[in-house]
């Protein structure tokens, strides 16, 4: 069967994006523009624009449309924005954000996942001003500051050295909190903390809470 992905991701714009909520008009026209199939396996792309997590590999999934799109409206992109994407997973999220803004530079863990995200991206011809580098985010050092940081899997607590990367002005959307209930938050490098929406994603690789032992 032949999809006609131009219709469903209009479909998936129409039906499930817009009722959560997402009315920013840029961040919908990237939504509907970019072909989210292409950053999928082959054997799940009929899955694509389905309100479902999708698997990556090394137990990592892909967010549901409806997340993205609450995320890229969150972080209220401009042109001119520096984008630090902590997890670059299928690397479709960084293709938005690209599209959004002037720069994004992803950190991801596991280097097939950061080969196949590079190849996803210059496949799609989306990759040319997103750069993704092999590394662990929590532990990571840099000098340079964002405009905006996006943390693509859920934390206990929000890592400090993160805030600290933010430009006066800049903002970090992450998802806290501990699973099944999770909180969505913005927050800004002033310390103000905007609550957004309840969900539950998978943790970053070593953001998860330490085991909990009962007699």
């Amino acid at each position: 069967m032949t999809i006609n992905y131009s219709h469903v991701r209009e479909m998936m714009v129409e039906q499930q994006i817009r009722p959560w909520d997402v009315l920013d008009i840029r961040v919908l026209d990237v939504l509907a523009r970019l072909p989210r199939e292409a950053f999928v396996a082959e054997s799940h792309r009929a899955l694509a624009y389905t309100d479902v997590e999708l698997p990556l590999g090394h137990g990592q999934k892909m967010m549901k449309p409806v997340i993205e799109g609450r995320t890229l409206q969150a972080l209220d992109l401009q042109p001119g924005d520096e984008v630090l994407e902590i997890g670059t997973g299928s690397g479709f999220l960084s293709a938005c954000m690209g599209q959004l803004a002037r720069e994004v530079l992803s950190l991801e863990i596991q280097p097939e996942l950061a080969e196949r995200a590079r190849q996803n991206l210059d496949a799609a011809k989306l990759g040319s001003n997103v750069r993704i580098e092999v590394a662990d985010a929590l532990n990571w050092q840099t000098q340079r500051h964002f405009d905006a940081i996006c943390i693509t899997g859920a934390v206990e607590i929000v890592p400090s050295q993160f805030l600290k990367m933010l430009r006066p002005g800049g903002r970090l959307f992450v998802i806290q909190g501990t699973s099944p209930v999770m909180e969505a938050i913005l927050v800004n490098a002033d310390g103000s903390i905007k609550s957004l929406f309840e969900t539950d994603i998978d943790y970053l690789q070593g953001a998860a809470p330490a085991p909990q032992f009962q007699l």
